[in-house]
């Protein structure tokens, strides 16, 4: 795998997250108490051996950067290749905004010139599972195909008017596609992620450009598959994977993580996911508190109940406050006498005392950084 780079892009949609992505990326979004969603991607990248890793970054990505830091967390600060942020900068032919990930790759066009793998990984950022990617690579290799695209056939990963999707045949050959289609047609959904060698991606790329096209998917591979001139194939991915593309989303993924069958699946462990270490006190329980069906982080401070919650470090909850069915971010409160269910409360965010907030589980109550209610 040492001839085997991979390139990370952060700038999907994100208008559907609402509050959660208004000061970070979807790759940024906390997760699962500890973690952030680019995490797990990072994670499969680094488990199969994969030691050069860039990071292409859109808007919103101080949080980001922050998080990956040197990359230290997923050994890839050494000093031979490691851990590259891409954030936007303005030249005379980019202003800095990209309005796909061809014109993000194209505006990183020295990153890849200079690379010296021969295989790249090109990753979305906004959906969650955890791969054997090396099997992924491998049988790349060995079909001898241009291009290999990872998908799933989870229904839980099907939207109507958004996604991308693949007709694959018997052999795997991938026959069709459909990009934001009204209602999916096909039961394969594209998870984002390909492999190709480097040299192949960066033509790609430059004829995209100079064609005025924008999307790799809908202008670049589609015409690709209708015209029959590459060799365009399918890796069918088996485990959990969910798309973070909604606040709904997020709070079902929550959800099912407190599910230990689930949970087990997520974190094997032969795949670790790897995350930034934030040295806190072991979460504390005070006198007749009671928690149910919760992941509760470091830090925590706990004096009240707490049901089928995810808590993230350093929160606090004061006696005969009563959480149920929420996430609460890092350095969160809920003040005595509150009761809040179905609720997502952000970073540093404050329920005050005797509030009382309840949401439809379908749409939870969504409370941004650092405010007060």
């Amino acid at each position: 795998m040492k001839d085997v780079m991979g390139v990370i892009y952060t700038g999907e949609s994100d208008s559907r997250l609402r509050e959660l992505t208004m000061l970070r990326a979807i790759a940024a979004l906390p997760v699962a108490g500890r973690y952030r969603v680019i995490d797990f991607l990072l994670s499969s990248l680094v488990n199969c051996g994969i030691r050069n890793v860039g990071v292409i970054m859109q808007k919103n990505y101080h949080s980001l950067m922050d998080h990956l830091g040197s990359g230290k967390e997923w050994d890839l600060h050494g000093k031979h290749d490691g851990l590259y942020m891409l954030p936007p900068f303005l030249t005379r032919e980019n202003m800095g905004v990209f309005s796909g990930i061809v014109d993000a790759l194209r505006s990183n066009a020295n990153y890849l010139s200079r690379s010296k793998q021969e295989y790249l990984v090109l990753c979305g950022s906004s959906m969650i599972f955890n791969a054997h990617m090396d099997e992924f690579i491998q049988h790349h290799i060995d079909s001898g195909a241009d291009i290999t695209m990872m998908y799933t056939k989870l229904p839980s990963m099907q939207r109507d008017e958004y996604g991308t999707y693949l007709a694959v045949a018997e052999d795997g050959k991938v026959t069709d596609l459909e990009v934001d289609p009204t209602h999916p047609s096909y039961p394969a959904t594209f998870m984002h992620v390909s492999i190709m060698k480097r040299e192949f991606l960066r033509s790609l790329v430059d004829k995209g450009v100079a064609h005025g096209q924008h999307d790799l998917n809908r202008d670049i591979i589609l015409p690709m598959i209708q015209a029959g001139h590459a060799k365009i194939n399918a890796w069918e991915y088996t485990g959990p994977a969910w798309r973070i593309d909604s606040v709904q989303a997020y709070f079902n993924f929550s959800m099912d993580v407190l599910k230990t069958d689930i949970r087990s699946q997520l974190f094997p462990e032969d795949l670790p996911v790897y995350t930034k270490v934030r040295d806190e006190m072991p979460a504390r329980y005070g006198d007749n508190v009671t928690c149910i069906n919760s992941l509760v982080a470091d830090g925590c401070i706990i004096e009240g109940t707490v049901e089928n919650s995810i808590l993230f470090r350093g929160v606090r909850v004061a006696p005969d406050a009563h959480i149920k069915n929420c996430i609460i971010m890092q350095d969160g409160q809920v003040h005595s006498g509150a009761y809040i269910e179905n609720c997502i409360l952000d970073k540093q965010a404050v329920i005050k005392r005797n509030a009382r907030l309840i949401g439809p589980s379908a749409y939870p109550i969504v409370i941004a950084k650092n405010v007060v209610t």
